[in-house]
């Protein structure tokens, strides 16, 4: 299959890239600057793309977006995050309504999307809840894609949970705390903390690409683990002791409007792609650190 791939320089994109290049698909790039051999240039923030070669592509999947990372009090940050998500989402959802023959849209998306909901477990189909700003940044993401829905198209929506890999943030933040021995839960420890390794994410996205799957698809390990077992987990595999604990109190002030995300609870399950057939290697959350740590 063709495949068309914004946000391809990214982590998550350098990876996909060549994992759907050795399984027989043609990747085309989208970047913003002069393009190379085998890539397209565009400029979401103009509304410029080649209509040609998406109409051409098989499927289209966005990972473009500013660094989730990044100053939590600062409302520039806030806006840039949420703008460069849905601005490429919307160009590239409305390239793909125009096509003759839509091709298939693989938007990117994030697990904040359901808020807080503490134990409850979380397929598809339960509902967005809260005001935190990562919860309403992907209802906007989400939102964008709907061009590409009403022409048609299939539009699977990569609900995508913190990506565990050493390389990464937020693991790679966490790693030198722990191995310092300085690793502790975080407020009471019993909110549930989706996660994924890179290798399963990577997997699963190159699954959705084959597979006729449409909608929500939370991308997460099949047991979600709570704060306090993450933090077990991870300090058993540094080697080192983590009996501290982080005040909420704290949090809420260094984290400013991202301390919901932390504090928050998401028991989620990925139902769509357990449903559709896909088999994960990292099944919950040692399994998923293991691999990320070594992997």
């Amino acid at each position: 299959m063709h495949v068309v791939l914004a946000g391809a320089s990214g982590f998550l994109g350098s990876h996909l890239r060549p994992f759907l290049e050795e399984h027989g698909h043609q990747v085309t790039p989208l970047v913003r600057r002069p393009a190379r051999s085998r890539e397209s240039s565009w400029d979401p923030y103009s509304g410029h793309v080649d209509h040609g070669l998406i109409a051409d592509a098989d499927v289209v999947i966005n990972l473009a977006g500013s660094p989730t990372a990044g100053n939590p009090h600062s409302r520039k940050w806030a806006k840039e995050l949420e703008q460069s998500r849905v601005t490429t989402t919307g160009v590239l959802a409305q390239a793909i309504a125009n096509a003759p023959i839509p091709p298939a849209f693989l938007a990117g998306n994030g697990i904040s999307y359901y808020g807080d909901h503490g134990s409850q477990v979380l397929d598809e189909s339960a509902a967005s809840k809260g005001s935190a700003l990562l919860t309403k940044v992907t209802r906007a993401w989400q939102a964008a894609t709907q061009p590409a829905s009403d022409a048609g198209a299939r539009v699977a929506i990569l609900r995508t949970a913190p990506v565990m890999d050493e390389r990464n943030a937020p693991l790679k933040l966490m790693l030198p705390v722990f191995r310092s021995g300085l690793g502790a839960r975080i407020g009471s420890g019993q909110q549930y903390f989706p996660m994924i390794s890179l290798r399963d994410w990577v997997a699963a996205v190159g699954f959705l690409t084959e597979q006729p799957v449409s909608g929500p698809v939370n991308l997460c390990c099949e047991s979600t683990p709570t704060n306090a077992e993450f933090t077990t987990a991870l300090a058993e595999l540094t080697r080192r002791r983590a009996l501290m604990r982080t005040p909420a109190s704290l949090v809420k002030v260094a984290a400013g409007p991202m301390a919901p995300e932390v504090l928050g609870s998401m028991n989620t399950k990925p139902v769509a792609l357990l449903t559709a057939g896909y088999s994960f290697a990292d099944q919950g959350v040692r399994e998923v650190l293991q691999s990320g740590i070594n992997g």
